[in-house]
This record gives C-alpha cells, structure tokens and sequence, in this order.
C-alpha cells in the first residue's frame, strides 16, 4: 500500500507541475515559449550519441502509421507509452543502424499486445530489416507468443527464440464482419439503401444476416492473396516452403514449445533471462554473476528504436536544395468539412483541409513535385472530389503526383488517387472498392414501440426527403439512386481518365470489388509495386530533379504537439499492453462509435470499404 500511494502521489505530483507548466505557457504567449522550448530540446537532443556496442530494440507493439508521431491525444499520462513512430522514420533508423558502428545488433522484441504496424507497413520494415540482415550483424528475436504478423518480421532473424511454455500461432488469416440486421429489426430500426456496384457490400452488415455470394468471393480472394504473401515473406529466410505452413495452419494452428523448433520455424528454446545473456555477449557486457551486479545481469546496453530515430538523420530531409518534394499524409476515413487542429493526432481525412494543404503546396514555387500518402478506406464522396480537385490542380500547373498507398487505399482512398501521374503500392495494400453507396436509417417502428411520434410541415412534396421520422418512399428512393448512379459514372470516367484503361475494363473491375496491390498491379488500378521511399525517388524522376531537391513532410506538426512529443520520448519506452475480454469490448465499441461520426457527407453519398479489415 506504501509503494501504490508513493506512486500515486508521484504521478499527482507530476501531472500538478505539468498544469503548472501550461499554465505558465499560456500565460507569456504559449505557441511562442513552445516553440523555443522545442528548438532548444531539439537542439540539445541532436548531439545524442550512442553507447558503443549497443542493441537497437524493436518493440513489435511500436505504432508505426504513416505520418510522424504526434503528441498523444490525452495531456495527462502521456509517458506511459511512446508516441507513434511515423513509417520513413522507422525505415530510416533500422537502415542507419546497419551501417553505425555503435551498434552490435538488432533486437526484434514480441510482445502480448498487438502488432503496431500494418500488413503493408510491414513489408516496408519487412525490407528494411532485410537490409540490416545483408550488414552482417546479428539479429536476434524473442516472444513468449508470436503471432503470424510478429513472426513475419521475426523470421528474418539470425536466432528466432521462443519460450519453453510459449507457442508460435500459425493458422492462416481469418475476415469477420457483424451482420445486425435482425437486431435493428428487433429494435425497430428502419434501414434503407441505395448502392451501386455488385460487390460493393458496405451496407451489407445493416440489412444482411450472412455474407452475400460476392461478398464472400472478393473477401476469399483478399485474404488468400495477403496469406500468400504473408507465408512468402516468412519461407524465403527460414529455407522453408510454403506448403509446410500451409499444412500447420490446416492441422495444427499453434506449435507450442520444442514443436516450433522442430518444424523449423524457431531455433532455440529459451527464457527471456537466456536471451539477455545472449545479447550481453552480442554487447560484450561481462555474464560473470560473480563481479556483475543482479541488476545489470537483467539488462544489457541497448537503445530503442523510437529513441534511435531521433538522433538519427534523415538525409532527404536534411538536404540543402531550393527544390522540395512534398509528401503529404492522408490517413484515415475520410469526411466533409475542416479537421480540429487541438492537441491529439489526426486520425480523418477532412476534404476542406487537406485541400488547403494541397493549395498551399501547389502555389509555393520551390515545390517541384507532390507524394500523397494513402492509407484510407475512403468515406464522404463530396470530400473526395474536393481533395481530388486540387490533385489535379497541381498537375495542371507542372508539378508531378505520385500517390504511395499505405495498408488500405480503397474507394474514396482509390478515387483521390485515380489521376496521380504514378500509384505505387505494396503488394498487400487493399485497393479498388470502386462503387458507391448510401445508408438510410428511420426510427418509426422504434418510436411506437417506446410512444414516441413524429409530426410536421413542409412546402413541397420532397421537402423532408431526409427526415429520419419515417421510411423513404419509392419515388424518393428513386431520386436517391439517381445521385448515387450519377456519381458511380464520374468514379468510373475519372478511373478511365487516370489509369488510362477502356471503359469496358473498368466497369468489369470496378463494382465496388476489393483487390490486393498485387492484384491491382495486374488489372492496371496500380503502377508499380514498392513502398514509400520508392514512391520519392519516382517523383523526383518524373519531375526530373537528379539530387537537387529536398524532402518537406505535410501536415506539419505544431509547436505544441513537438513540445508534447518531447516529454513522451523516454530512453525505454515500452508499450503498454491492453488486454482481456472488456479491452476487446471497448476498442469494438470505439471503433464503430469513431466510425459512426465519419458519415458526415452532406448528401449521404460515401464511398468506402464495405468494412474495416482486421485480420486474425
């Protein structure tokens, strides 16, 4: 009880001088003293340096999505976990440390919580590790429970440990959707569509009880294609072949212990205390319980990769060049109107914003060439169309886009990308969803289940035409599908436009079908495959720069959300882990909350993933 109130007086103590802190911010001008306080940390921080034989640590349970880490959206508490470590970042550490002679190695380090990257910033890392492989030093990677995506990274180490009561999950990829149209009948729900496109199921979970035959078709093939490529990028370094997997995942799913090394997936059996004394030889740290003191026997020189990417350079972004590129992040769902600035990370794609960002990069003469940065399921058509509008500006007026697609770039994500000059991809990013929909929800039945009545006037026929009171009428429906066909033609004409393809192709791989990268490669909805660096260099070749230019990523982050993000870097930042039945519930349960307050278009039209893919 001592230590429990010792701590939890430390932690008020903490969070009452941080208010204090702000409060003195605010008072002598806070975007300004934030600013300098960043340039000064920022400044003293730069001439960090690394301990000599160190181990780089990657917490697999790291977010890493596209865009740089941002402040956490909560004030208090926010050095509990490290901030997200934006993609190029995280690439560029790994590829410094291969060639840094204060590093010994590269520690690959599981966890309980879940994997912080997805499936196609994955192969970005998957490559970059590759790469620290290729310099000869060791790397060595450790789980008391690897999941298929962990060990995808975890395979290309030189020593895969596992512990004696671990096991290593191997049973293939499994989709799952929730279908609740019963329950919104027992509620007295109304639900109405209007969609077009065969495949596009979106609104299927609302007035479904099963998978409908498409739907079961294209979410067969997408997690087919991604397991291939998940099992591909695992038997390449372990000399295995993919049937082999495929037989574990038919008949066994989980290896536990000595079976994992058996079947060659693991090469030693170990507790966490034996692998420390492994990477304590890799340190040349002394292992002698004699002279070494308990407590330096239970750690070993190291520095994290979050940690590491700080004092890392980027030599892009570093350049002394007049031309720049811009890469601009869109991640997200996307929505109508303008994003709030605030203290937290962005997480939409608000149309008016990105827009002004893309204005702003088009009218600044030094900005030579633009990378958009998708990774969206899509979402409000008329944003689409905004942000897609000032794409085509800044190719009207010379400068080359190149769009690199992140885990998911579909529907609206694939519309604001179908005039790009170039669209890279990996091959497991999810893409196409070229269809469109609209989502009609009517509280009758439940207001005279409850003795609740609806009454009103109006001055035209069509007047209350998106009155939630009542069901929609044929006529109306029929005004609806119109709109929702009329902007299915404009996806297809901008399709047709932009990849260069018949009509006729483009109308038989549309119809809302999801594919992978590697498969959009092939039907032409993608260029090239590869990542986001690649997508750089191809800018700076289309817009014929040679070295001379330098990189400037979009959207900036303020002052405050850097003066944040220095207070939750800590030198062993650990991820914290969210587990048990009643975090499962309430990450479901903010998800589609969250996902509810993205359906904002102001003619109900969207253009979005029929759901949002989680693979286990």
């Amino acid at each position: 009880m001592r230590q429990f109130l010792k701590y939890t007086l430390a932690s008020l103590t903490g969070s009452v001088l941080f208010l204090l802190l702000l409060g003195l911010l605010a008072s002598l001008g806070a975007v300004g003293l934030a600013g300098l306080l960043v340039a000064n940390l920022a400044k003293a921080g730069s001439g960090s340096t690394v301990e000599k034989n160190s181990i780089l640590v990657y917490d697999l349970a790291t977010p890493i999505p596209d865009s740089p880490a941002t402040a956490s959206s909560g004030i208090l508490g926010f050095t509990s976990a490290p901030g997200p470590l934006g993609l190029r970042q995280a690439v560029l550490a790994i590829e410094a440390a291969a060639t840094d002679p204060h590093i010994a190695g590269l520690y690959l380090k599981g966890s309980n919580a879940p994997m912080g990257a997805g499936l196609a910033n994955q192969q970005d890392l998957h490559q970059a590790i590759a790469q620290f492989k290729a310099s000869g030093k060791p790397i060595l990677a450790y789980d008391l429970s690897w999941s298929e995506q962990e060990y995808y990274l975890a395979s290309l180490a030189d020593t895969v440990y596992l512990n004696p009561f671990g096991d290593l999950e191997m049973n293939g990829l499994y989709a799952e959707v929730m279908y609740q149209a019963e329950a919104l009948e027992k509620l007295g729900i109304g639900v109405q569509v209007t969609r077009v496109g065969q495949y596009k199921s979106a609104v299927e979970p609302f007035t479904r009880t099963t998978m409908s035959p498409e739907e079961r078709q294209q979410t067969q093939r997408l997690v087919q294609d991604l397991w291939q490529l998940l099992q591909a990028g695992i038997v390449q370094p372990r000399s295995l072949q993919p049937q082999q997997l495929q037989t574990i995942a038919n008949t066994q799913g989980l290896l536990f212990g000595a079976e994992a090394k058996t079947q060659k997936l693991v090469d030693e059996i170990a507790y966490e205390d034996e692998v420390i004394t492994a990477l304590r030889q890799i340190t040349e740290e002394t292992n002698d319980e004699k002279t070494t003191p308990a407590k330096e026997l239970s750690s070993f020189r190291q520095i994290s990769l979050s940690r590491y990417a700080q004092v890392s350079q980027d030599d892009w972004v570093r350049r002394r060049a007049k031309h720049q590129i811009a890469l601009v992040y869109a991640e997200g769902p996307i929505i109508d109107g303008d994003s709030s600035d605030g203290f937290g990370q962005q997480t939409v794609i608000a149309g008016n914003s990105l827009a002004q960002q893309l204005r702003q990069i088009r009218q600044d003469e030094d900005t030579k060439a633009v990378v958009l940065r998708v990774n969206s399921p899509g979402g409000s058509a008329t944003a689409a169309e905004v942000i897609l509008r000032e794409v085509q500006l800044i190719q009207a007026a010379g400068k080359p886009v190149v769009v690199s697609m992140g885990d998911v770039a579909a529907s609206g994500g694939y519309w604001i990308a179908t005039t790009a000059d170039a669209i890279v991809a990996q091959p497991s990013t999810i893409t196409g969803s070229i269809g469109v929909f609209s989502l009609f929800l009517n509280w009758q039945d439940l207001g005279n289940k409850v003795g609740v009545n609806w009454d009103g006037v109006k001055t035209a026929e069509l007047a209350d035409i998106f009155s939630t009171s009542r069901p929609k009428t044929p006529q109306e429906l029929s005004i609806l599908q119109k709109a929702v066909d009329t902007i299915y033609g404009a996806f297809l004409d901008r399709v047709e436009t932009g990849r260069k393809l018949p009509r006729t192709k483009v109308a038989e791989l549309a119809q809302g079908r999801v594919w992978s990268g590697q498969t959009g490669l092939t039907l032409g909805l993608v260029d090239e495959l590869g990542g986001l660096n690649q997508a750089i260099a191809k800018a700076a070749q289309l817009a014929e720069l040679g070295d001379d230019w330098h990189l400037q990523e979009y959207p900036q982050p303020s002052d405050w959300q850097r003066f944040l993000r220095l207070f939750r870097s800590q030198p062993n930042d650990t991820p914290t882990s969210q587990q048990g039945v009643v975090a499962e519930v309430a990450r479901l349960l903010s998800h589609q909350l969250t996902l509810l307050k993205t359906f904002n278009d102001p003619r109900g039209l969207y253009m979005r993933l029929p759901f949002s893919i989680q693979m286990d």
